[in-house]
């Protein structure tokens, strides 16, 4: 990966060439915006408890959208000489005007200030906004990330071991021509590993916006500890357990309720959960998407989405209450609200979802000075102590959804599962399925228990981020063991 495989403000100035292009082509009355981004990405993956395979991938995309004439079309091309330019905006200009008419666009972004705090960089014509960005964690080498996986592999004291240590770096430029222009960067670091032992797997998983706060170490003794636990499991029958779920699993369910149910497009065409205003989860809940990261992950995204609207914080469930949905422009004008800064690529298409999801830690869930190294994660531990009778899971995997209005979805258990009885682990139990309503299971008088840290996890789906606690729920439903 390399931060000059591109200038600095170079993308910038290729967002604002693009606008000038669209001028000359189709006239002052079109309507453009321009998104030009700088995506670096390295990857040092092991198996076997032996690194295998370093690789990584650095490229430039400059995306168009033009509004000509009541039509729209888009274009991307990662061609950024002159002539790659010139070619985008004629093949999209000609595009539009072969295009149904588009009676759904909302406009454009009107110039609009980046919402920041300490890192912000610029006036006037532009904003930059750099707060929490490692410069380290963009320029790392594979010794550095490797580092990280020989720690990992020794901490697993002799298991087998397989994953991923991974940064990547984002420079982007946003520019149209109504006149607003933005421009910040991001980069991130993260790492997923396994430990294995007569079948049985341990996982330890850890996102953050510093290569720095990755601990191979403690990550592999962790995976190592669970897959020892998980030996000899037992299987139990179906029904309703109380459960803890760990951070990895609670981040499938953050998963699911971001592009399922705070979607702003399944809202307005009410396939969603969300109703505005309804106590629809436990008060302990608050639901928070973060773009901007927080001051003690120093992990941010871009703050600023596809269309050039400022990101800030967005505050979905705040003490039970569902608040908000996330929007782009065309989600926002069909329900009669405004952008939440949540346009992609695809927003229009699949709807625009919260991809910084936070549920908020309980300061009655931390844990004391205790041994986080365990079946239990620190987040964990004092939910399972609490337990007289259930399941400590650690993760879901292979999740479908069966009702999208009401979010139930099927899936699998991963990566260890013990019976709690009295507080204490007794043994280990084989994968099971579920089959559940996520908000159900989050529903008042459901929530016993949130976990005291948020863990920030790697994303599921490219961009996506998402920092979870653990949760003591009353009941989860496990309709049968992983074979039927």
């Amino acid at each position: 990966m390399s931060l000059e495989s591109i200038r600095p403000g170079a993308e910038l100035e290729l967002a604002a060439r693009v606008v000038e292009l669209v001028r000359r082509a189709a006239g002052q009355s079109a309507e453009a915006e321009v998104m030009v981004r700088h995506d670096a990405e390295a990857l040092t993956r092991f198996a076997v408890s032996m690194i295998h395979q370093n690789v990584a991938s650095a490229v430039t995309t400059v995306g168009l959208r033009l509004h000509l004439d009541g039509r729209t079309a888009s274009g991307a091309t990662t061609v950024v000489d002159a002539d790659g330019l010139r070619g985008l905006v004629e093949r999209t200009v000609a595009a539009a005007r072969l295009s149904p008419p588009d009676v759904t666009w909302p406009g454009l972004t009107p110039p609009s200030p980046l919402h920041h705090s300490a890192g912000y960089h610029g006036s006037g014509e532009h904003s930059r906004l750099d707060f929490g960005f490692d410069e380290a964690t963009a320029r790392a080498t594979p010794a550095e990330r490797a580092e990280r996986v020989r720690d990992f592999v020794r901490a697993a004291d002799g298991l087998e071991t397989a994953g991923f240590c991974r940064t990547t770096y984002t420079s982007a430029a946003f520019a149209n021509t109504a006149g607003q222009a933005a421009e910040g960067r991001t980069a991130e670091a993260a790492m997923d590993g396994i430990a294995r032992l007569s079948g049985a797997d341990g996982v330890a998983r850890l996102a953050g916006g510093r290569l720095a706060d990755l601990d191979g170490a403690a990550l592999g003794a962790r995976a190592a500890a669970k897959a020892r636990a998980g030996q000899s499991p037992v299987e139990l029958p179906p029904g309703r357990y109380e459960v803890v779920l760990e951070p990895e699993a609670v981040a499938d369910l953050l998963d699911n309720f971001a592009v399922f149910g705070f979607n702003g497009k399944a809202y307005a065409q009410k396939q969603s959960f969300a109703e505005l205003g309804a106590e629809q989860f436990d008060p302990s809940v608050t639901l928070v998407d973060e773009p901007l990261g927080s001051r003690d992950e120093h992990a941010p995204g871009l703050p600023f989405d596809d269309e050039g609207t400022p990101r800030e914080s967005l505050v979905l469930v705040r003490e039970g209450v569902t608040k908000a949905v996330a929007h782009d422009r065309t989600s926002a004008a069909e329900a009669g609200a405004v952008s939440t800064g949540h346009a992609s690529g695809a927003s229009r298409t699949w709807g625009p979802y919260p991809t910084h999801l936070r549920l908020e830690a309980s300061p009655a869930g931390t844990l004391p000075a205790t041994d986080p190294i365990g079946p239990a994660a620190a987040s964990a531990s004092p939910l399972v102590a609490r337990m007289k009778r259930g399941l400590l899971i650690t993760d879901l995997w292979y999740t479908r959804v069966l009702d999208q209005k009401a979010l139930v979805i099927t899936g699998l258990t991963r990566n260890g599962v013990w019976l709690v009885e009295n507080g204490e682990v007794t043994a280990a139990v084989g994968n099971m399925r579920f089959t559940q309503s996520y908000p159900q299971a989050l529903g008042v008088g459901r929530v016993l228990g949130i976990g005291g840290e948020s863990v920030l996890l790697p994303d599921r789906w490219s961009g996506t981020r998402y920092a979870a606690p653990a949760l003591h729920l009353a009941s989860w439903n496990l309709t049968g063991n992983a074979s039927g």
